[in-house]
């Protein structure tokens, strides 16, 4: 589903990393680690196509997403990609189902559809009744259900987690990322997590090490 072939990036002379190749199996989540300043939250940038990159390719599925243009690189991700962060991003003047529901309006997807997907999505991750609740009123870990909610309820064909564990307590860490995994094998997406974390890179299907010069299994 998605492959990245020979990925490089650099601030004028210096390089971040490059010749970083890997291919990511649909319903597969991988975990990249690396030391601090590699460049991993950089390298989930590009694969979205929000930085520029110097060298290498980016596919999903059949799009040849460098060279797609500005405006059709965003529709693009309007489409196909879902995020999740470590800050949860969840907007506080909003209730957990319009949350959820943002993605599906800016897909212009039809009222009664993008309720039950955001329906199914919340029971998915364990928050039914939880829709007119304000964010504001939930846990770190509920909040972090919300998001990967959102993330997914798009159904999109890729999805990049930034940390997404960040800001958990251990036990409530492991059942976020246990959720995470479930839900892209669901979901059949192909899912690309960066974290300094081993117990979240323990649950991955499949764990490579981002350095400067390419990256490896771990």
């Amino acid at each position: 589903m998605l492959k990245v072939e020979g990925l490089g990036k650099r601030y004028g002379e210096h390089w971040i990393f490059r010749n970083v190749s890997f291919d990511v199996a649909p319903g597969e989540l991988v975990a990249v680690l690396g030391e601090s300043g590699v460049g991993k939250s950089t390298l989930l940038n590009s694969l979205a196509a929000l930085d520029t990159v110097q060298a290498g390719r980016i596919q999903l599925d059949s799009a040849d997403v460098l060279s797609l243009d500005e405006e059709a690189q965003a529709l693009w991700r309007r489409q196909e990609v879902g995020f999740v962060f470590q800050a949860f991003h969840v907007l506080p003047h909003l209730s957990v189902a319009q949350n959820v529901a943002l993605p599906l309006l800016l897909l212009n997807t039809p009222g009664q559809e993008r309720e039950a997907r955001v329906q199914a999505m919340l029971q998915a991750v364990g928050l039914s009744g939880f829709d007119a609740r304000e964010p504001r009123t939930l846990s770190g870990g509920q909040l972090q259900r919300v998001a990967i909610a959102r993330a997914l309820a798009h159904r999109p064909r890729l999805l990049l987690a930034d940390e997404p564990t960040g800001n958990l307590d251990p036990e409530t860490a492991e059942r976020v990322i246990a959720l995470l995994r479930e839900q892209v094998h669901q979901l059949q997406s192909a899912c690309v997590l960066v974290t300094h974390s081993m117990a979240a890179a323990a649950v991955a299907d499949r764990v490579l090490h981002l350095r400067a010069d390419g990256i490896a299994p771990a």
